[in-house]
């Protein structure tokens, strides 16, 4: 008898080389697919993390404050102390100048600030204030001749560049602009902060150069001067009533007049020592009161408010106060008298 071989049961289907051939596709698809995703993830972290300045920006309390410093030299417990200490927790602007963090120091200095912002999910504020001639030889006189100026510049742009990840506001040169026409120095002027915009601009870096304030220059000379630095691609805009006590509705009403000159300007307006508003004296004036908290204020021209001139700190040696740039408690407790 004949055996006869079992019948082979067929399965219908692909070839195997078909298979993996799709198998292989679709792997490709799906990473490529993958990989969009994630592209569309960085880019909208970046575009979140690289937005300007706006209501609700807050700042970083700067560890290295000279409000926060000079709690080691006073009495815990004593009005000086706790005003002090108030004013050592506001998110407040760091003032870069070359006697504080000079040259071989200023790269450091920034990155530390970067981090202690991106540790507390704030955004950082520096106002670089090393222009040589400053302040015309006036209470804050000093500043670097121009190649070292050029030098520290650069170690400052390092440091944020290394952090592109943190929103950083540069307030540049306070009263540099506003103040040139009286120091006669009004193209030496404009070509520092021309170099200064070039060095400085970079990733999430919010620029706003010299805007002067209400009871300064017109807005018509102010705005010429702005005009004059010619870097409208690069900066964000202007800073007003920095240092300076006018109060916050004036300042937006000026802002706009000047956002108007300059076809739309972007504005942030310092209001660390606005609450009583100005009494026509600009050094160490009495009767003053720290204003509007930071990130509190803003429209569509004026990106925010913030505390630039850390209150506390002396505008010079006039109406008793120390030098300039000093921690002056007295000043610390007559500022805050109405928020503690």
């Amino acid at each position: 008898m004949t055996v006869r071989p079992a019948p082979v049961r067929r399965r219908f289907g692909m070839p195997r080389w078909l298979l993996f051939t799709l198998l292989g596709l679709a792997a490709v698809v799906t990473l490529a697919i993958l990989a969009g995703i994630g592209s569309l993830i960085t880019w909208g972290v970046q575009t979140l993390s690289a937005r300007p300045p706006a209501v609700g920006t807050t700042v970083v309390a700067p560890e290295e404050s000279k409000a926060a410093r000079a709690l080691d030299d006073l009495t815990a417990g004593s009005a000086e102390y706790e005003a002090t200490a108030y004013l050592s927790e506001q998110p407040t602007t760091y003032w870069l100048t070359p006697e504080e963090d000079p040259i071989g120091t200023a790269t450091a200095r920034v990155s530390n600030l970067a981090s202690e912002a991106r540790d507390t999910g704030t955004a950082l504020s520096v106002a670089v204030y090393g222009l040589p001639g400053r302040d015309c030889g006036s209470y804050s006189a000093g500043g670097l001749v121009e190649e070292d100026y050029a030098t520290w510049i650069d170690e400052i742009a390092r440091g944020l560049d290394a952090a592109p990840d943190v929103q950083k506001i540069v307030i540049l040169e306070p009263d540099s602009l506003a103040l040139a026409p009286e120091c006669g120095n009004v193209e030496e002027r404009v070509r520092q902060l021309r170099n200064a915009i070039d060095r400085l601009t970079g990733t999430n870096t919010w620029i706003y150069v010299d805007g002067g304030h209400s009871n300064w220059l017109p807005a018509a000379d102010m705005a010429a001067l702005i005009e004059a630095v010619d870097r409208s691609d690069a900066i964000r805009g202007f800073a007003t009533n920095v240092s300076n006590y006018n109060h916050s509705t004036e300042e937006f009403a000026y802002a706009h007049e000047l956002s108007d000159l300059l076809g739309g300007s972007h504005a942030i307006i310092d209001t660390s020592r606005s609450g009583a508003g100005s009494n026509g004296d600009w050094c160490n004036p009495s009767g003053r009161l720290v204003g509007e908290p930071g990130g509190t204020l803003g429209d569509e021209v004026v990106d925010t408010n913030l505390w630039v001139k850390p209150p506390g700190e002396s505008d010079g040696t006039c109406n008793g106060g120390p030098a300039a740039g000093v921690w002056w408690p007295e000043a610390a407790v007559e500022l805050t008298r109405d928020v503690r």
